[in-house]
């Protein structure tokens, strides 16, 4: 919300759903009737709720490929020193039995026992035979037996890791598509209307966010936050001016700068510029970093939006926010009470 703007536009329009008229909406005017302007409002909002709510999870599930990708090549590394490792025992091994062979040694029984025995070293202490020779084959077939195992744990997680990226990458495919069909679907909506409807339902959404705002405003937080910018600590500045550089920038799900941002985006990489690393989605930044109480908010506090946690935004001071808005809008400067609060936390 353009708040100078709004506020001067708040007292001159008072749009009517009847003023709109009845609209009618690609593939379901037939089965439905005509719609007002105000139902294409709603379902326009809803499906942007939804798109940003699938864009967690398919930035929740980027995280986890990339992870798991960092993960898979960390192990295929170990799998590689360790078969060398293993490779490198083996021939020591057989070295030091040919040597005993070799030299006569009375141990060559044993030894080739020792190759069939799945205890060499219990076998060698209830034979109580062991000299140094025999010693350093026990060991040389203990450090083998040892690696073959750490081999095989190895070989393991790789293929567990490898299901995990193949579930995650469905994961995130699954929310693209559902992120891709409901932005479809509002486009398909928004481009239905005439350009003056267009603009009747940009005002409605700056009514209600400005209705919002001021109904926040009037309420003992807001009324105090709204008449003081607060004071930010020297890595909540830090984000707030990150923040504020971006500005004007677009909304574009699933991004992280430098030149778009969604909404968790914008918030974590505002965190990182500050030197404090946070989670990557709203929900996980929702549930995982410390909850200030809304009378208590200070600049670089993080403000967490609607029942799901889907939309989050910075807060700046003087009752705003600077937010990555939804797809066709620019990151800009917003009330904070502009939209539904869920409560807020405090990185760093």
């Amino acid at each position: 919300m353009r708040t100078g703007r709004i506020r001067g536009a708040a007292a001159a329009l008072t749009v009517l759903v009847c003023a709109a008229g009845p609209l009618a909406t690609p593939g379901e005017a037939q089965a439905a009737g005509p719609r007002t302007l105000e139902q294409v409002r709603a379902e326009v909002d809803g499906l942007y709720r939804q798109a940003e709510a699938a864009t967690g999870a398919y930035d929740a599930a980027t995280q986890q490929v990339d992870q798991q990708q960092k993960d898979l090549v960390t192990l295929a590394r170990a799998v590689v020193a360790t078969q060398a490792q293993l490779d490198a025992l083996t021939e020591r091994a057989g070295a030091l039995t040919r040597a005993q062979y070799q030299s006569g040694s009375a141990a060559l029984p044993l030894a080739a026992q020792l190759l069939l025995s799945p205890d060499p070293q219990s076998f060698l202490d209830d034979a109580g035979v062991i000299t140094n020779s025999q010693q350093a084959v026990v060991t040389a077939l203990a450090q083998l037996r040892t690696t073959e195992n750490e081999l095989e744990e190895y070989a393991n997680a790789a293929t567990a890791g490898w299901g995990n990226l193949v579930a995650e990458q469905g994961k995130q495919a699954a929310a693209k598509t559902t992120i891709e069909a409901r932005l479809a679907r509002a486009k398909a909506l928004l481009g239905s209307l005439e350009s003056q409807q267009r603009a009747q339902l940009q005002q409605m959404d700056d009514e209600a966010a400005y209705r919002s705002q001021m109904s926040w405003l009037s309420s003992s937080t807001g009324s105090r936050l709204g008449a003081t910018s607060g004071t930010a600590d020297a890595p909540g500045a830090r984000a707030v001016r990150f923040a504020t550089a971006q500005i004007g920038k677009p909304y574009a799900w699933g991004a992280q700068g430098p030149s778009a941002y969604d909404c968790s985006g914008l918030t974590e990489m505002a965190w990182a510029a500050a030197g404090v690393m946070i989670p990557r989605t709203s929900q996980e930044q929702w549930a995982q970093l410390p909850h200030v109480p809304l009378d208590e908010l200070r600049p670089g506090d993080l403000i967490v939006y609607y029942s799901d946690a889907s939309h989050v935004a910075l807060y700046i001071g003087g009752g705003a926010v600077i937010q990555a808005p939804r797809p066709g809008h620019m990151i800009d400067i917003a009330g904070a009470g502009s939209m539904p609060i869920l409560g807020a936390v405090r990185p760093g």
